[in-house]
């Protein structure tokens, strides 16, 4: 008959695998409905909004993506891209190498769904050329790679890639998500990364957005 030290040692070995199993799990598979952080609301952003310096925008002279360093390493093999594919997503697997094997990714801006992480691109909701005129030209090159990983603000979302590569270097006053119920929200977010980074705005941006608040 087993004994008592058998029973113990078997009971330790399966809670050790249970608690092995989980971990796993939390690692590989992200909860349903994520979403990039929550941006302030539309009153804080009329008032942020009213807190940029108006400036006409900046030359693009001199700039280049490779001056924003990206993708960066996050933790262990997960790169910003793979741990957006992660949070945006929903029963997102990965392998050992943190890449995003299956799940499956509803994009915000257009309505689409999706199940390979081919069909994503990460957007930077500012993008890196728009911060370059906006004021990102004098910054440091560490500073340009905080802004093109920021994953505190709500400056990086997984959404369709030919819609992301339509939005371009694009302000609101030039493009807009095309799904409406997601304007709040994108004016929200646009507003709350210039006011934090301290960028400027045009007046036709400013106008632009301001218009697009009212209606929040």
């Amino acid at each position: 008959m087993p004994s008592r030290t058998f029973y113990a040692r078997r009971r330790t070995a399966l809670i050790t695998a249970a608690a092995a199993t989980a971990a796993l799990t939390a690692l590989t598979v992200t909860p349903a409905d994520a979403s990039p952080p929550t941006p302030v609301s539309a009153s804080t952003a009329r008032a942020y909004l009213s807190e940029l310096t108006v400036k006409a925008e900046g030359s693009s002279d001199g700039y280049s993506r490779d001056k924003f360093p990206h993708w960066i390493t996050q933790s262990g093999t997960c790169n910003t891209r793979e741990v957006v594919l992660k949070r945006d997503g929903t029963n997102v697997v990965t392998d050992s190498n943190c890449a995003a094997t299956s799940g499956r990714w509803y994009s915000e801006y257009d309505g689409a769904t999706w199940t390979a992480a081919s069909d994503l691109d990460i957007d930077h909701v500012v993008p890196l050329s728009e911060a370059w005129k906006s004021g990102a030209s004098s910054w440091t090159t560490a500073q340009r790679q905080g802004f093109a990983n920021d994953l505190t603000r709500p400056q990086l979302i997984a959404v369709t890639d030919n819609v992301n590569q339509s939005k371009g270097d694009q302000d609101p006053a030039e493009w807009m998500p095309s799904r409406t119920a997601y304007t709040c929200t994108y004016l929200r977010m646009w507003v709350q990364v210039k006011h934090y980074y301290n960028l400027t705005v045009d007046s036709a941006e400013k106008s632009a957005i301001q218009s697009g608040l009212s209606g929040c």
